[in-house]
């Protein structure tokens, strides 16, 4: 009786931040226009949130009663429908021993995949996942306990999102990646799988060593194998930090923000269900997006917005907000988010300042890479000394500054 009255007490205060939500997001300011099709979001959509809510979270495992498919979106992206084997599969790609595909895992070009990812997760572990870690755990709590991410320009990167917002429930992550379906391992020649493994390690290497992906490179690695576009990044970054995989479906948005489930045609992202090793279910949205000023990124956005004041964290961005053409990403980041992590790369110094933001800095701040020279930010520079905001050190790199005597990180919260 008495976990009959906590599951009813808790469905209620669900239903009560729900409302608290909504209040607190139509103060936001995007054009009345963006909200007008609230109700218009799919049955399915529907029934899917009343039975997240009834579960006990908004995320649920994904699975069938049956054999057959959940979500068209697992059969248009060539996905196994139980869990355990899409979990087989995120292994396989990281380079981990899992319980099934032993016709791959048996051969030479796994044992060399698997050796390759070994010292890759090695080398992240100890130069920037590890001392990352500790320092989100001693300078941003408030974003490590936040219950969703925003991490625009981000790609694939779910690896280093679940380090800056490890308690996250949503992640939404978005770049000019397609994703694709896998191909159906079972169909593929040895030839195959090993060109196709080792593209996997060459699409990854740059971000576990040096913390940022090349987009040429990533660009030229995502179409030149059997293991095209974003979802085997993701999944092997989903095993290596310790998440099972229990689905993935393919998603778009509709024009006022509301994303429905989509089959082969239309889709332009993917939600990929998963759990902690704690148990914490998670969902992780990549949404292919042009984030341009004429790029169509309302709905995207309006979705954003409809998670409530949520931090966000840019990284490697190439300074592309510092540009006019990006201005309607970087005014939406400054007004609707609880707190903004990023290296000097995001969102420029000077318009923290402009929106009344407090800021920590740490590290150091000593110009950027000769590829961005109309990027400098000297007023950032001499932030650093000017006594204006606490400055902290650093021990490790991150983003396109690597070195710790030239690295550069920014906090940012706006002012109550």
């Amino acid at each position: 009786m008495v976990g009959l009255f906590n599951r009813a007490f808790f469905i209620q205060c669900r239903a009560l931040g729900a409302a608290a939500a909504a209040c607190l997001i139509s103060g936001c300011a995007l054009p009345d226009s963006a909200f007008q099709n609230y109700a218009g979001a799919s049955r399915l959509q529907q029934w899917t949130n009343v039975l997240d809510a009834i579960s006990g979270g908004s995320v649920r495992r994904a699975e069938s009663a049956g054999r057959g498919p959940l979500y068209n979106g697992a059969v248009s992206m060539n996905v196994p429908t139980q869990s355990s084997s899409i979990n087989d599969i995120a292994r396989l790609f990281a380079g981990m021993d899992g319980g099934g595909l032993s016709n791959i895992r048996g051969s030479s070009a796994w044992a060399s995949h698997k050796l390759r990812m070994d010292n890759l997760w090695a080398t992240h572990q100890n130069n920037h996942r590890a001392p990352l870690l500790a320092w989100a755990g001693n300078e941003i709590g408030d974003v490590q306990a936040a219950n969703a991410l925003f991490y625009p320009f981000s790609g694939p990167d779910f690896l280093f999102a679940c380090a800056i917002c490890p308690g996250a429930e949503t992640y939404v992550l978005c770049g000019l990646e397609p994703a694709e379906p896998l191909p159906r391992l079972d169909s593929l020649s040895q030839g195959e799988i090993e060109r196709g493994l080792y593209g996997l390690h060459n699409s990854v290497s740059t971000i576990m060593t040096s913390s940022y992906f090349i987009t040429t490179d990533m660009k030229n690695d995502l179409v030149a194998t059997r293991f095209r576009g974003v979802l085997p990044i993701i999944l092997a970054f989903m095993a290596r930090t310790g998440h099972t995989v229990d689905s993935v479906d393919t998603v778009r948005l509709d024009g006022a923000g509301n994303v429905t489930l989509a089959g082969s045609s239309g889709n332009t992202g993917l939600m990929i269900r998963c759990h902690s090793g704690f148990g914490s279910p998670k969902r992780v949205f990549y949404f292919r997006q042009d984030l341009a000023n004429g790029g169509g990124s309302g709905p995207l956005l309006a979705y954003v917005s409809r998670l409530g004041r949520i931090p966000a964290f840019t990284k490697s961005a190439s300074y592309l907000m510092h540009d006019g053409g990006f201005s309607n990403i970087r005014e939406f980041l400054l007004r609707h988010s609880s707190a903004i992590v990023q290296d000097p790369s995001g969102v420029p110094y000077r318009e923290f300042n402009r929106h009344n933001w407090d800021l920590w800095l740490y590290g150091h701040h000593r110009g950027t890479l000769g590829i961005f020279s109309g990027c400098q930010q000297p007023d950032l520079t001499a932030a650093y000394s000017s006594g204006r905001h606490p400055v902290k050190p650093l021990n490790f790199g991150i983003g396109y500054l690597m070195n710790p005597e030239t690295t550069c990180l920014m906090v940012g919260r706006p002012r109550r």
